[in-house]
């Protein structure tokens, strides 16, 4: 992976044109390197990442629109627009847009480990349980149903 670059990614760019979509929402990158990857997240009403554990990542999501309900190792939260979601490394966490409305913000994982590999994989897989197996290749361990 080749380290990052200075200058800007503009809105409407994608790092490498790469833009995943994932069960129902789109992550539009904006950096990637070994130390840190980010990508601009939109999250329609009613889709949501179930929780998961990152191991060996620190996530950190901002909103910028909408708004998100937490569980976040076994408390409830609600982030909107402005807020800061900081999400240590083993923390089980769920993010979940319950609202009418879409939801965006930037994410951003750090280190990268896996990540940009694990979502080029699961990119247009429609199926849930094939994207939990395929995530837990890459160091992103989903939780059993509640």
């Amino acid at each position: 992976m080749p380290p990052m670059t200075a200058g800007v990614t503009l809105a409407s760019e994608a790092e490498g044109a790469t833009v995943w979509r994932i069960l129902g929402q789109t992550y539009t990158l904006k950096q990637l390197s070994q130390h840190s990857m980010a990508w601009h997240a939109l999250l329609p009403p009613g889709t949501f990442v179930p929780p998961h554990v990152h191991p060996t990542q620190d996530e950190f999501v901002y909103v910028l629109t909408g708004r998100y309900d937490l569980w976040l190792d076994g408390k409830d939260f609600r982030a909107g627009p402005g807020d800061l979601v900081r999400l240590p490394q083993g923390i089980p966490h769920g993010i979940f847009n319950k609202s009418d409305a879409d939801a965006t913000s930037l994410f951003w994982v750090a280190p990268t480990r896996a990540l940009a590999q694990l979502f080029a994989r699961i990119h247009l897989v429609p199926d849930p349980a094939e994207v939990v197996r395929i995530s837990a290749e890459h160091e992103v361990n989903f939780l059993p149903p509640a």
